[in-house]
């Protein structure tokens, strides 16, 4: 029979760390990332670049137009499986084909916003249940929000959208397709978007920096200083001028290589979302986000009590309300004016009519004049 060894080093508390990375490895880890941005600045490309792996095959956008009629922002998604040193991890890929790509984007962020929120009820309406063994998680740990490389600023559809989903999920905002910009006007559009994210009061995710991990913490705070993050992605190997194989784009001037940090921040990117802090994305999105929303629905519902409908939704009465009493007072407002052009009126046709009889007093006084006159007239002829 073999024999369990026993250590003198203490009780055996330090070990609880090995206990846990033994449990973590032999689970394994689920981790979902939504991709959000317009068509055709490479969402699908840097996904498949970030694992290594083709999740999703490249869309064709030559039709794109004939879906202009539905104006629908649509939600896509991917799962997959990945291995790495006997390490398993689900991935859950979110795409949102349709965002940004019409004229009138009105409300197009509104789907992205829902499922989102809609993850985080049905996590609640689980833990609500008496058994909670086989829970399906689909809450977003982090969310890549695409910025077009314009060189300007971000535009109000930016804003808005980046407002809203910095609330409800880990935001990492990213310049896409980054080898179309020069380094000055990189460097200048880099700092313009951190002026606007600061001013707007935008949320983005930000690495704990660690106090007694001196290492961590610059490294936390090169990350941070690098948002948003500039990216090439490619999935083709390349060859260089010095001989090397890469994964890169080739152009005439040269390879823009997608691991060189000189090029681009995929490196940084890549470090942020899976070797350094995909940990933490995962607890933030557990403790602060989800809690956040939870929190909140427990406030305003009993427990158990399902989530009201849209147009059954507290807020929406109240903006009802505001907008039927700013209509009833524009009413009121035109009802005012419409009478005081009734007075007006009346005001004037009583003037008229005035005048109108005091034109017939003049008229009947003038015809009786006449009369006079004529009688006057026939009485002198007749005596001569």
């Amino acid at each position: 029979m073999a024999t369990v060894p026993f250590s003198d080093d203490g009780i055996g508390i330090a070990n609880l760390p090995n206990q846990r990375h033994k449990i973590v490895a032999k689970r394994g880890a689920h981790f979902t990332i939504m991709v959000v941005g317009e068509s055709g600045l490479g969402k699908t490309t840097l996904i498949n670049t970030l694992f290594s792996t083709e999740l999703s095959s490249a869309k064709n956008y030559n039709k794109r137009h004939q879906k202009q009629l539905d104006k629908l922002t649509e939600v896509e998604i991917i799962k997959a499986e990945l291995e790495e040193k006997q390490f398993k991890t689900k991935l859950t890929v979110i795409d949102t084909p349709g965002f940004g790509d019409y004229v009138n984007n009105r409300d197009s962020w509104a789907p992205i916003v829902d499922f989102i929120d809609d993850q985080h009820e049905a996590y609640m309406r689980q833990e609500q249940q008496p058994m909670r063994k086989d829970k399906i998680d689909l809450r977003v740990h982090a969310c890549l929000y695409f910025i077009r490389p314009t060189g300007h600023t971000l535009k109000p559809l930016d804003i808005e959208i980046m407002k809203r989903l910095g609330t409800r999920v880990n935001l990492i905002p990213v310049i896409a397709k980054a080898d179309t910009l020069t380094q000055n006007d990189l460097f200048t559009f880099k700092q313009r978007i951190r002026q606007v994210i600061q001013a707007q009061g935008i949320r983005i995710y930000q690495p704990p920096i660690e106090a007694d991990d001196e290492v961590s913490a610059e490294h936390a705070r090169v990350l941070s200083e690098a948002m948003p993050f500039s990216i090439i992605g490619s999935t083709e190997d390349v060859t260089t001028a010095d001989g090397r194989v890469v994964k890169g784009r080739e152009y005439l001037w040269g390879v823009a290589e997608v691991e060189n940090e000189n090029h681009c921040d995929f490196r940084k990117l890549r470090s942020l979302l899976i070797r350094t802090y995909m940990l933490d994305l995962i607890s933030t999105t557990e403790e602060l986000h989800y809690e956040n929303y939870r929190q909140a629905q427990m406030e305003t519902r009993k427990f158990g009590e399902q989530k009201p409908r849209k147009f059954e939704n507290p807020k929406f009465k109240e903006e009802e309300e505001a907008l039927r009493k700013r209509f009833t007072e524009q009413v009121k407002a035109e009802e005012a004016r419409f009478r005081q052009w009734e007075q007006h009126l009346i005001a004037e046709r009583d003037r008229l009519n005035k005048d109108l009889e005091m034109a017939h007093s003049a008229i009947k006084a003038l015809e009786a004049e006449l009369d006079n006159l004529q009688v006057g007239y026939g009485r002198g002829t007749g005596r001569r």
